[in-house]
């Protein structure tokens, strides 16, 4: 596979670059260790390699690499410290998965790391759990976490997690998001994963996002937001010219479209058809410069003057079958762009499908594997940081 911005020597193979990279990135991840080092180095290694999820610490000092005995474990977690700050840097300047338009993709998605019995522990907040069955999601207390994590091309869920944020009672977490957004994208930069010239950057979210905020906040980056959103909104076009006579202020909205009410959609302008796998031949409809009419609530109460009319492409999915007993329903996603033709269209509702992949790389992974057995001290772990 190849990955940009890596250095490659002349006629060396896909395993010695891999190698290289692995070492590389280990030597620096140990630079990272700022007190304990040995032991936290080896204690990574140990989570890693264990055959089966982690129950108990002690445990970890018989997998065959680690050297120490099981006292040095607990001395590692109760002292050991961690530059997350340049861990964070050294996770972005790992070379990206190559995409063959040579576009960034970034997902962004929440999720949280459970602890239902920590009854001391600060900053928990009531996170949302599905369960099985319609209406069966649970409120159970934890520590959200906000996670961006790069998408790689092919048939692979693999993603690269370049940032963690932890949610606490007092964060709103659109500013959060685009906060972190913002020093992803100036993290890329830097590691020279994206140049000025190269094409915008998509970030896909899902419809828990506050994508028309993220897109006023981050419209001064090279990216582009693509999110999906829930079925009972309402969205308006560009408002006809006023005829030649007629006073009063100029109009803001056009002509609604309901999601909920076909009779409101108005003709696309740009349509198309893709087979898949896995839905089905998908219809493809999208609006352009389409907005949604803000009001002074929570988000935006502090705003000052007028409030802004942020347009962006409307896009309809209707596949023409879904996993499962679930009913045939427009999936609506929203992308902070404006003009885009039939191709860029398929660029977009295409990446946010494999927004799904950052599943693999959230939280439940590491409960699989027993990690929450280590977390005494959360905002040390090796991809999270406090907020």
């Amino acid at each position: 596979m190849a990955w940009r911005g890596s250095e490659v020597e002349p006629g060396a193979g896909d395993a010695s670059r891999a190698r290289g990279r692995l070492a590389a990135f280990r030597g620096e991840l140990y630079r990272c260790l700022t007190a304990r080092a040995d032991e936290l180095f080896e204690l990574a290694d140990a989570v890693l390699c264990g055959d089966g999820p982690v129950r108990v610490l002690a445990g970890l000092s018989l997998v065959p690499g680690h050297r120490r005995g099981h006292g040095a474990v607990y001395d590692a977690l109760n002292a050991g410290r961690v530059d997350v700050g340049r861990l964070r840097w050294a996770v972005g300047a790992v070379p990206l998965p190559a995409w063959p338009d040579g576009r960034v993709r970034l997902a962004v998605d929440v999720c949280a790391w459970l602890r239902p019995e920590a009854r001391t522990s600060p900053g928990r907040l009531f996170c949302h759990v599905h369960g099985r069955g319609r209406n069966a999601g649970q409120m159970i207390p934890g520590w959200p976490y906000s996670f961006v994590a790069a998408l790689g091309p092919g048939a692979t869920s693999w993603t690269a997690p370049l940032d963690a944020v932890r949610l606490g009672p007092d964060d709103d977490a659109t500013q959060v998001t685009a906060a972190q957004l913002r020093e992803v994208a100036g993290r890329l930069a830097q590691a020279g994963a994206w140049r000025p010239g190269d094409p915008d950057i998509i970030v896909v979210l899902d419809c828990g996002y506050d994508v028309i905020r993220l897109a006023w906040l981050l419209a001064d980056l090279p990216m582009v937001l693509c999110a999906r959103l829930r079925s009972n909104r309402v969205f308006y076009a560009v408002p006809a010219p006023r005829p030649p006579g007629m006073g009063g202020p100029p109009r803001e909205h056009g002509a609604p479209l309901r999601f909920a009410d076909p009779a409101t959609w108005a003709v696309p302008p740009v349509t198309g058809q893709a087979s898949t796998a896995r839905y089905g031949t998908v219809q493809v409809a999208a609006w352009n410069r389409m907005h949604a009419r803000l009001c002074k609530d929570t988000a935006w109460e502090h705003h000052p003057g007028k409030l802004p009319v942020v347009e962006g492409t409307l896009i309809q999915l209707r596949p023409a079958r879904l996993p499962g007993y679930r009913e045939l329903k427009p999936l609506w996603l929203w992308a902070s762009v404006t003009g885009a033709g039939p191709g860029e269209v398929a660029v977009l509702w295409q990446a946010f499908l494999r927004r799904f992949d950052i599943e693999t790389g959230k939280p439940q992974c590491c409960h699989s594997r027993g990690w929450s057995a280590l977390s005494s001290v959360p905002s040390r772990s090796v991809f999270v940081r406090a907020a």
